[in-house]
């Protein structure tokens, strides 16, 4: 643990605050607790806030499921589709399965928002090949 002012890690304790530990910095003479505060959710509380959104819930129903503010939700959401962007895929998109969402949507009059999730494939993934086999076997189908 290293003084968040000048990153020096000589420290000594320093009493106690609100029951938390507190240290004081031998470089800076900085005081500061490094604690987290009882108040924070933990990661699995914002997984299931993830999970809840992916199966449809609103920011704010999630919010009322696991007693916490619709905006932490909102930013919690936005943080782990932030991170995901690293995992993006940079091949090209041959196979998109849309299901009755599509439909669903499309006949609202403001779709903006809407939240639509997709989900890439890559070409050797076993739904991927699947839905190429089917393709093929519907273009043999055809030509008899």
């Amino acid at each position: 643990m290293n003084c968040p002012r000048c990153k020096s890690s000589d420290h000594k304790k320093n009493g106690k605050v609100g029951g938390r530990q507190r240290y004081k910095c031998h470089d800076c003479g900085y005081n500061y607790t490094v604690e987290v505060k009882s108040t924070a959710s933990s990661i699995s509380v914002k997984r299931q806030a993830l999970q809840l959104y992916l199966e449809g819930l609103g920011f704010r129903s999630i919010g009322r499921v696991l007693g916490v503010s619709h905006v932490s939700v909102y930013k919690w959401i936005k943080k782990f589709g932030e991170e995901l962007e690293a995992l993006k895929s940079e091949n090209e998109i041959e196979i998109v399965e849309l299901d009755e969402m599509h439909t669903y949507i499309s006949n609202k009059k403001n779709i903006a928002g809407s939240g639509l999730l997709l989900i890439e494939l890559g070409k050797n993934s076993s739904t991927a090949l699947l839905a190429a086999g089917a393709q093929k076997q519907e273009y043999n189908y055809g030509e008899s």
